[in-house]
């Protein structure tokens, strides 16, 4: 699925479908006006691509909807035309969710970038599609206020939403799908939908289906995000980073997970094994750590109930080899910190310039982690590749990063086989291929295996079902 084997997602396709043509193109104009819309070269390879290393085709055109109404008559037209449309946000996705198959209309949802509205003393927010993570808690700081989850890239919120995106706080404040209270949503025939009813923001409800999840994690294949309305958390009292080395990647793992048992409310606990840790020093200048298996951690709360969780994490650090446990209070050290592990994958792709990456996204039951990590790692030195392991392993969830040479057919294809060993791996261990990127291209081929076929053909009855025409991101998440 790579760049050197281009035929093998086209022969997924089953449908066929209608080219974008100048009429239609004079007709999108027509609808949103010159300004929204470009047919330019660089723009469309920009929509042709997230940060992953699948590279296919390019879009024929780029719209830029500037309301919901907007997005409805784009989909109503394609829908008609039998035009496949690709929701676009900030391009940051790893498993080539926003790569055309085909002749497609790029749908750019970054203009829609307004907070429409904010409930301070509710704890929630909504937000239109274009809206960042750093957008909103740069906005929120002033009441008081954080919107938790953060994949490592400034991704969209409503783009996280589609992918269900995690990030190094989803051990304490859960994932997207733990925070969206309601959406927005235009169906594929333009029909708008509030997934919870319009305006609806209570906490829970048991009205009818759950269909404000049933979108999460749908990559765009089931209708296109709008808005979404988000949970809200106060800013933490105190905040305390700390770092612990380890002579061994066991000991790391085995202190994650009696950290999880004891009962400690660690906010952030993120590994990095030797290699990474030696990229990050590279890249991120942490001169005074060394190049062997590391916990990041952070702690939130009142100053005694901090003070307590570090004398507990750090005998258990100490009790399975690790070395000193350096915590700090500063800001500038604990921005640092963060940064260098937000960081992570761009340390990676520096070290080697001329290569690309596969990134690997497996989850496991915590117990099974440090089995699991040790498994990949010995999967990865077999196969020759530079794969350094880094994760959100609070919540068993960890990355390989394969860097591979794309002009050489034969190694894509090993990467390939390395990628989906680690997955087939993960499922063994009772885990899921995907904890937080999803499943876009890179992953479609062993979704069935992961959750059954039967499973799998509800998926694509209610793809039939919202979007008969398949016109929304083909291809994507279903084989």
């Amino acid at each position: 699925m790579f760049t050197k084997q281009l035929s093998t997602p086209l022969k997924l396709i089953k449908r066929c479908y209608n080219r974008v043509t100048p009429e239609i193109i004079s007709s999108l104009k027509h609808q949103l006006g010159e300004g929204q819309i470009s047919t330019s070269q660089s723009v469309r390879e920009h929509h042709g691509k997230d940060e992953s290393s699948i590279r296919i085709t390019i879009p024929d055109v780029v719209v830029f909807p500037q309301t919901t109404k907007d997005v409805s008559m784009v989909l109503k037209l394609c829908n008609h035309n039998e035009i496949p449309v690709i929701p676009f946000g900030t391009g940051t996705g790893l498993a080539g969710g926003v790569s055309p198959l085909m002749s497609c209309v790029s749908m750019d949802l970054t203009k829609m970038d307004q907070i429409v509205d904010l409930h301070v003393e509710d704890f929630d927010v909504t937000v239109q599609p274009g809206v960042t993570r750093k957008q909103i808690n740069n906005y929120l700081k002033d009441y008081g206020l954080m919107f938790p989850v953060d994949p490592g890239a400034d991704a969209s919120l409503c783009g996280m939403a589609a992918t269900s995106a995690s990030g190094t706080n989803a051990v304490k404040y859960g994932t997207m799908k733990s925070n969206v209270l309601n959406m927005e949503v235009v169906l594929a025939d333009g029909t708008v939908i509030h997934t919870a009813g319009k305006g609806r923001r209570s906490r829970k409800s048991a009205a009818g289906y759950n269909l404000t999840n049933l979108f999460i994690g749908t990559e765009g294949t089931l209708g296109v995000i709008t808005s979404a309305t988000l949970k809200l958390y106060g800013i933490p009292e105190m905040k305390t980073s700390a770092v612990c080395q380890f002579k061994t990647v066991g000991g790391a793992i085995r202190s994650t997970i009696e950290v999880i048992q004891n009962g400690i409310d660690i906010a952030r606990i993120e590994f990095l094994d030797e290699m990474s840790m030696r990229l990050c020093k590279r890249y991120s200048k942490l001169d005074y750590m060394s190049e062997e298996p590391t916990l990041f951690l952070e702690f939130q709360g009142s100053q005694k109930t901090i003070e307590d969780y570090i004398e507990l994490t750090s005998q258990i650090t100490k009790s399975n080899g690790g070395g000193e446990f350096m915590y700090t209070l500063k800001q500038e050290d604990t921005n640092q910190l963060w940064a260098a592990r937000h960081n992570y994958f761009y340390a990676v792709l520096a070290s080697s310039p001329n290569k690309k990456s596969y990134t690997t996204d497996v989850a496991v039951p915590i117990s099974r982690l440090e089995q699991v990590v040790e498994e990949a790692r010995e999967i990865i030195n077999k196969s020759g590749f530079l794969g350094p392991i880094a994760g959100h392993v609070g919540d068993g969830n960890f990355h390989a990063i394969l860097l591979f040479n794309p002009a050489d057919a034969e190694e894509v294809q090993r990467c390939n086989h390395v990628a989906h060993e680690i997955s087939k791996l993960a499922l063994r261990h009772d885990g899921t291929c995907t904890g937080e990127h999803g499943i876009g291209l890179e992953k479609k081929l062993i979704l069935p295996e992961e959750v059954g076929m039967e499973s799998v053909d509800v998926m694509k009855k209610l793809k039939m079902a919202l979007d008969p025409k398949g016109i929304l991101n083909p291809g994507k998440l279903l084989a």
